[in-house]
């Protein structure tokens, strides 16, 4: 993939390419990956000695999570998840196994798997030991490419004004981890990409 200048737009045409290769994918592709990424993302301390993670259900051809989730849960480590709030922001609830999720269909959005169960409001995230960030990209220096929708910049600035700092960990396919990712001021770095084959970490 070429190395994209900085700018918005180009963050679009990242978006864009990404989102065309992972369309690509089988059900199969994605079921195999999300095997390999939970064995490599519990090679992580931060997430193996987590008492709380703030983890997230992945969708569609997205990176796969739930091997991920259910082992963690079966640690006994507790798994928040989110829950999206219609001003884009997250609310979050325990995830207790597969049969605690719901699907919910959001005006204008994708069909997400959320948790049922009680809400713990949107600061439930300040008690997280590790948080996995969904994405699409991550470059050298550790700056993720997001969805566009903000929800998770403002977990970032949540944990930035509360003054935590919990191991930020973003899950991708190898292809994506790129030369350069654009940023805009309010954009913050991971502590650790999680790919099928390899964990990286950055300073």
């Amino acid at each position: 993939m070429d190395q994209p200048g900085p700018g918005k737009g180009n963050k679009r045409t990242l978006r864009a390419e990404i989102l065309t290769v992972r369309s690509g994918l089988t059900p199969g592709d994605t079921q195999k990956t999300a095997a390999a990424l939970a064995e490599r993302a519990l090679e992580l301390p931060e997430l193996s000695g987590a008492r709380t993670v703030a983890a997230y259900v992945s969708v569609g051809t997205e990176p796969g999570t739930r091997a991920l989730l259910d082992t963690l849960h079966a640690r006994g480590t507790r798994v928040l998840l989110p829950v999206l709030l219609p001003d884009n922001d997250l609310d979050w609830a325990a995830y207790d196994g597969p049969a605690s999720l719901a699907a919910v269909q959001h005006s204008g959005k994708m069909t997400l798997l959320e948790p049922a169960g009680p809400r713990l409001g949107p600061d439930a995230v300040l008690e997280a030991d590790a948080v996995l960030l969904p994405g699409l990209a991550v470059d050298a220096r550790g700056m993720r490419l997001g969805r566009g929708g903000g929800s998770y910049d403002r977990v970032l600035a949540r944990l930035e004004r509360a003054a935590l700092s919990p191991a930020l960990v973003v899950l991708l396919y190898d292809a994506e981890v790129v030369a350069y990712v654009p940023e805009e001021a309010h954009d913050r770095p991971v502590h650790a990409v999680v790919t099928p084959s390899a964990v990286r970490r950055f300073a």
